[in-house]
């Protein structure tokens, strides 16, 4: 069978030929590390992983390029603005390569548990920023750039004359000089539509390298080019990357190769749909997002619980990439009830005993397999394959369909290695830590995790410890801890669990104090409340720690390892 792939450059399915056989390149633009991770982020990271993981499993030689934006972002993508980075760093009053080292950990956590592969390089910008003034070089020796003032500039009515701007995004240029209007520290520019593939760093500018203009960053779309040049080479196969980058930031990368390279840097550019909340696209800049660790504690007003990355990750596989894709409670939990099913079918399968004789053909349903993901990556038509063989897995478990020894065997590994390893879905138990581990031992864990709270700081968010029940199939309750004892009230009535305590470090486990009372009286309740208060001050003179607990009894709810 033959993959197709839609190419955004072509507005067309196309047969994928790679340039060179049994060999890819594919290059996905990566986060600008200023910020936590959010589902805006998840969303091309899973979409790649999963072409990533299809192409390797057709035998391809797969070299996956996606790169870390650490410099040369500046605030609405233009050309004069703070830098992303930069800012934050003030903000949070740290160093920008600490703000760059935070969130790029963070966003390889968050997708570590998405259970995403990792790209065969990972480069950053500052890494090459030698790459990048050579390229700046070429282009304007080819006569597409000019120097201003210290900045250059990419000429882009003149590369217009000779190659025709806005072949991905289909925006004229004509059409742009209209609808554009002269502002503010624009003037340098010989045309408002030109941008910058290098800057001058005014004074107050703290990243910075020399260059033949003077100290001053690349321009944010340039550290692809040169990037995906280096590892990939002039022309490689896949561009990816989120739909919003389509323009400005990808038209500009393929301005760039053609002024310096004379090519189009990708032969199929692949572009992943937008997630929206409340009919807006999820983003940092609309503040609108949702942090994935908030998916993962369920620390956020617009959710009702914490979610499973295995729950947000068969979310996003539900709708095609080039589709856009809704946030909702209730869509998150038709997700976990789906992604449970496939779990549970995997389970049943491996208990069914083979018979004699098959009254299935097993190689029309792998075809169907192959076809939905052959067909675009088509994830919702695979799943929906499963789900009817699911169907077929329950006819086996009641024997109204048979299965000889063989395809039994085939049909078991061909289910669950399409749920695994193509579409990367991991059974919630498959943690790194033994979910069989007595609760005993996860509160002695969670009591050291939580041994920097002292009195009188800021309460922390509120986080779930859960034990698994694989007899029942439910997740059983846990214990929340939080050094605010309001919060952790709040929390149980949130949860509408029985009982909250309050427990201290140096009495080694002692219960300080139980919410609800045992005698359900204003009283004694207040009474408890200010022996509580006294208990507080003790601790603190002793140096020990306090905190909540709140036991529940939730179905879904989990904790990140």
């Amino acid at each position: 069978m033959t993959l197709i792939i839609y190419n955004t450059l072509s507005r067309k399915k196309e047969k994928f030929v790679p340039i060179n056989k049994d060999h890819i390149g594919m290059y996905v633009c990566g986060p600008t590390v200023y910020g936590s991770p959010h589902l805006g982020h998840a969303r091309p990271a899973i979409t790649f992983d999963v072409v990533f993981r299809y192409l390797q499993h057709l035998e391809y030689k797969v070299r996956y390029v996606r790169n870390i934006t650490d410099a040369g972002h500046l605030e609405n993508d233009a050309d004069e603005g703070e830098d992303k980075i930069a800012k934050k760093a003030v903000l949070e009053k740290l160093e920008p390569m600490e703000i760059v080292q935070k969130y790029t950990l963070e966003y390889h956590s968050s997708l570590d548990l998405l259970n995403c592969l990792s790209p065969s390089i990972e480069p950053r910008a500052t890494g090459h920023v030698i790459e990048q003034i050579e390229m700046v070089k070429k282009m304007i020796a080819n006569g597409f750039a000019y120097e201003q003032n210290g900045s250059v500039y990419l000429d882009v009515t003149k590369y217009n004359k000779r190659y025709p701007y806005g072949i991905l995004s289909g925006r004229k240029i004509d059409g742009t000089l209209e609808g554009t209007r002269e502002l503010h520290n624009q003037s340098e520019k010989k045309n408002s539509v030109d941008f910058a593939i290098w800057k001058k760093a005014e004074k107050n500018h703290i990243m910075r390298w020399s260059s033949p203009w003077g100290e001053g960053f690349p321009g944010w779309h340039l550290e692809c080019s040169a990037m995906s040049a280096k590892y990939l080479g002039k022309t490689f196969d896949i561009h990816g990357g989120g739909m919003d980058l389509m323009f400005p930031h990808h038209e500009a990368e393929i301005a760039q190769s053609h002024a310096a390279n004379n090519c189009t840097p990708a032969k199929y550019w692949m572009h992943n749909n937008m997630i929206t909340i409340d009919g807006q696209k999820m983003g940092k800049s609309l503040n609108n997002f949702i942090n994935l660790e908030q998916f993962f504690s369920g620390n956020h007003e617009k959710l009702d619980r914490p979610y499973h990355p295995m729950t947000i990750r068969f979310f996003i596989l539900q709708a095609h990439y080039r589709g856009t894709l809704d946030f909702s409670n209730s869509a998150l939990a038709a997700a976990e009830k789906g992604f449970l099913k496939l779990v549970a079918a995997i389970q049943t399968l491996k208990n069914i005993t083979h018979k004699k004789a098959s009254s299935l053909d097993i190689k029309k349903i792998e075809e169907k397999y192959y076809s939905s993901l052959n067909d675009d990556f088509n994830t919702p038509i695979l799943i929906a394959h499963l789900f009817d063989s699911v169907k077929i897995i329950n006819a086996l478990n009641t024997n109204k369909e048979t299965l000889n020894k063989k395809d039994l065997a085939k049909f078991a590994s061909t289910f669950e290695f399409f749920i695994v390893d193509i579409l990367g879905l991991k059974p919630m138990t498959e943690k790194k830590k033994n979910n069989n581990e007595s609760m005993h031992t996860r509160h002695t864990q969670k009591h050291v995790r939580c041994s920097n709270l002292r009195m009188g700081s800021v309460p922390l968010p509120l986080h779930v410890a859960i034990s698994m029940s694989q007899r029942k199939k439910t997740m059983r309750g846990g214990v929340m801890f939080s050094s605010d004892w309001q919060s952790c009230t709040k929390a149980r009535c949130r949860l509408r669990t029985r009982r909250a305590r309050l427990y201290s470090t140096a009495g080694a486990g002692t219960v300080l104090h139980t919410h609800p009372p045992h005698t359900h009286t204003d009283a004694y309740a207040w009474k408890m409340r200010k022996g509580m208060s006294v208990l507080r001050k003790r601790e603190r003179n002793q140096g020990a720690t306090w905190h909540c607990v709140v036991r529940v009894n939730i179905h879904g709810v989990w904790k990140p390892g």
